[in-house]
């Protein structure tokens, strides 16, 4: 997907994604609905050449990354660092300052998929640690209620508490903050 609002930058990045055997599935301005065209396109990459990115493509960009997540390609003829930290909290994956030169546009865009892609794992990670810590924190704590209300050892706890899970189907830390509610409510 293309976003530039001079029409004469347009046609020289259509044809040079065209030429390296891209097929462009929307072009827009930048002041266009970029989430919604996102949607419905459903792009691979975006690619977004402008003088100097605004903060309300900035903020487009920024709600691309969180709800449809892809690689984006920036390219800026002027730049600061400030712009260029702003953008890459956005989300962009490339951010190539001083335009668009065609024959480095597969390398480019190479890049920001490599980068997108490795970003993306880098997210998935770290949510799945995240969950981990939080079973681990639950299930402990369901384990400290087993063992002060019934008098269980820690192992007899831990032992209850998998035997309800696998009776329910569920994950041990689903299990434990299953009991953990059930709890409060008594």
């Amino acid at each position: 997907m293309l976003v530039d609002d001079d029409h004469h930058r347009v046609v020289l990045l259509r044809q040079a994604l065209l030429d390296g055997g891209h097929e462009v599935v929307a072009q827009l301005a930048t002041s266009d609905d970029l989430l919604t065209a996102v949607t419905h396109h459903q792009p691979d990459v975006v690619l977004i050449d402008v003088d100097a990115p605004t903060r309300d493509t900035l903020e487009s960009l920024g709600q691309i990354a969180r709800d449809r997540p892809r690689p984006i390609v920036l390219f800026a003829a002027h730049s600061d660092a400030e712009t260029a930290r702003r953008a890459m909290r956005a989300g962009v994956s490339a951010y190539v300052v001083d335009g668009m030169a065609p024959s480095r546009l597969k390398a480019v865009i190479d890049v920001a998929i490599a980068r997108f892609n490795e970003h993306q794992a880098l997210r998935r990670e770290l949510e799945e640690t995240k969950m981990r810590l939080a079973d681990r924190r639950d299930v402990d704590r369901a384990k400290g209620m087993l063992m002060q209300r019934r008098q269980l050892s820690e192992t007899q706890a831990y032992e209850q508490l998998r035997k309800m899970a696998m009776d329910r189907n569920l994950k041990i830390g689903d299990a434990a903050r299953s009991l953990l509610a059930a709890a409060e409510l008594l």
